[in-house]
């Protein structure tokens, strides 16, 4: 029978916990913001009141005719935003909440979500 090390039962012991987080850390991901002139979407695919996760792009349009658009990351640990739900984009990795114009509504994030220049061209909104 082998003997293990003191030392390799606590390495041993530090990664099965590690290990066990892997779902959220699957959340975590450099994001890519959209080039300048790349179509986002078209107007009429986001819903007034609400919003859209194209790529790694969330677009919003919190009022008729106002389109706005963030990077698809929660700003207090990176997870990747995949959804707005209603008016509200909600992460799903530690329950921080952003409202249609990227501030936060609720923690543990403190800071906005990092805004993505877009214009409305031809009934498209395009990365600037």
């Amino acid at each position: 029978m082998t003997e293990l090390s003191r030392r390799t039962v606590l390495i041993a012991g530090a990664a099965v916990p590690l290990a066990a987080c892997g779902g959220a850390n699957d959340k975590i991901r450099p994001a890519t913001p959209p080039v300048p002139g790349q179509a986002l979407s078209s107007t009429t695919d986001i819903p007034v009141g609400s919003g859209k996760v194209v790529g790694d792009t969330i677009v919003t349009q919190p009022t008729a005719g106002q389109f706005d658009a963030f990077i698809a990351r929660c700003t207090h640990a990176g997870c990747v935003l995949p959804s707005v739900s209603g008016d509200t984009i909600d992460c799903p990795c530690h329950g921080s909440r952003f409202d249609l114009f990227g501030a936060v509504l609720r923690g543990p994030a403190m800071a906005p979500l990092t805004p993505v220049k877009v214009a409305v061209k031809g009934g498209l909104i395009v990365a600037e």
